[in-house]
């Protein structure tokens, strides 16, 4: 919004979709999704919600996958005469029901890169550590009927080795000699120093993906119908977050 009023980036937003309402019993997190609330409402952006720990409890307890269709077909309904080019999934942990990628053009936020783990950013996170990997990343995909995966749009990188990583990693390496990895996560779970590092790097580059990806998108540069490879931006998130790309 901040880009948009600058005349930065040419988008309009018509309508905010959330799979809470924030009235449910076990919420764990709903002085934040208030923030996130009045924030829309303080734009004067319509918000849309459906919860989905109310909705259809007994079938979802019973049929999973028949209750994904029936809240695609629900959510279809409270935006289908919202008019947008493109739907921007953030932050958004349910399964999109396949009737409703192929109605939308959907693009999803994943804390990886395009060849990394899918799943949770915790698993995503726990899978790298287990992986010693050398770096890190986010993305943002199409979304289809598979999980996590869809042709790439954009995404960018960054190293998780050198300056205080290395002594992350030995101070893990040292955990690891004395206890399993399950033993760590059950113990330090997202406390735990590396995964914490790892956690705050991704997540700083996540807002700024979005915007350059939605810039491209609104300057005409990028065709979702043929994509070709995938943008790097990780030069200019980079820049914009005040690191020197290497």
């Amino acid at each position: 919004m901040e880009r948009s009023r600058s005349g930065e980036l040419d988008v309009e937003i018509p309508f905010v979709f959330c799979n809470w309402d924030n009235h449910e019993e076990d919420n764990p997190r709903r002085e934040q999704r208030a923030l996130f609330f009045q924030m829309v409402e303080d734009y004067g952006i319509p918000l849309l919600t459906l919860s989905w720990k109310n909705f259809l409890p007994e079938l979802r307890q019973r049929d999973e996958g028949s209750w994904r269709l029936e809240y695609g077909r629900e959510m279809r309904r409270l935006i289908g005469d919202r008019g947008f080019d493109v739907g921007m999934l953030a932050g958004y942990m349910l399964w999109i029901d396949d009737e409703t990628c192929h109605t939308y053009r959907l693009l999803n936020l994943h804390p990886a890169l395009p060849e990394g783990p899918k799943g949770t950013w915790q698993e995503v996170i726990w899978r790298l550590i287990e992986q010693r990997a050398d770096e890190q990343g986010a993305m943002v995909h199409v979304c289809t009927e598979e999980w996590d995966r869809g042709p790439a749009v954009s995404y960018c990188r960054f190293p998780l080795r050198g300056g205080e990583y290395d002594r992350l990693w030995e101070s893990m390496e040292e955990k690891l000699s004395q206890r399993s990895l399950e033993e760590v996560k059950s113990e330090e779970g997202v406390d735990e120093p590396l995964f914490r590092r790892i956690r705050e790097d991704g997540a700083r580059r996540e807002l700024p993906l979005i915007v350059h990806t939605l810039r491209y998108l609104a300057e005409g540069s990028v065709d979702l119908d043929e994509l070709p490879a995938p943008m790097d931006l990780s030069a200019a998130i980079d820049a914009e977050i005040g690191e020197e790309a290497d």
